[in-house]
């Protein structure tokens, strides 16, 4: 199985990256600084045409759709500036949106596609304390943006799924986590292995919880 995994190169991404290629898929790692293999910055238009045509006619059977920022964590209201929204926006949704159109043409290869997008709970409506504006309404734009992929690349046999994947001890998650990384990885890869066209549009946590939209 080919799996493309895009912010490959720390916390999460690179877990995935790592335990996929052990039980033996062919994985394509992508990050903004190369670190990761192939360098791909999910919000720039000419490095995803450039990313399409390195491996143009190379079957895609998984894309996960990992690469994001949480600029804004524990940020004040009256801090917050226009770079922070457009950043934010540019990546953790038009960068989903950019992945998923310049892989259409490898995942229509497959003979049995899948898109995994990594969302948070922090999306969903029934979640709502309070603060990370632009984090919380960006990982809610992709749930909606991975709800209606899935409605409309259904009848071409691509299922869709969004993920939360837990509080995470990384980078982003910070030391308080309630997971490991290793916790994560594995239990994302055993959702992505159980996604289906049946079940495609679902939101669910690393453990297999379904989420509330």
């Amino acid at each position: 199985m080919h799996v493309v995994v895009t912010g490959s190169s720390r916390g999460i991404g690179r877990e995935l990256k790592t335990r996929l290629a052990a039980r033996g898929d062919r994985v394509t790692g992508t990050s903004r600084d190369h670190s990761s293999g192939t360098r791909l910055d999910v919000s720039d238009p000419g490095q995803q045409a450039r990313f399409a045509a390195q491996i143009k006619g190379d079957a895609v059977d998984l894309l996960i759709c990992n690469a994001g920022v949480y600029l804004d964590k524990s940020m004040g209201l009256e801090e917050y500036s226009a770079e922070v929204w457009t950043k934010t926006l540019s990546v953790n949704v038009s960068g989903v949106f950019l992945t998923v159109q310049a892989m259409l043409p490898n995942l229509r290869l497959s003979a049995a596609p899948k898109i995994a997008i990594i969302s948070s709970q922090m999306a969903s409506h029934a979640r709502a304390p309070g603060g990370s504006y632009a984090y919380r309404a960006s990982k809610a734009a992709v749930l909606n943006l991975g709800r209606n992929l899935a409605a409309d690349l259904q009848p071409e046999g691509i299922a869709v799924g969004i993920y939360h994947p837990g509080w995470v001890r990384t980078d982003m998650g910070g030391e308080a986590g309630e997971i490991s990384v290793e916790e994560s990885a594995a239990g994302l890869m055993q959702e992505f292995d159980s996604l289906s066209i049946e079940t495609t549009g679902c939101f669910h946590s690393w453990n297999g919880q379904v989420l509330p939209y």
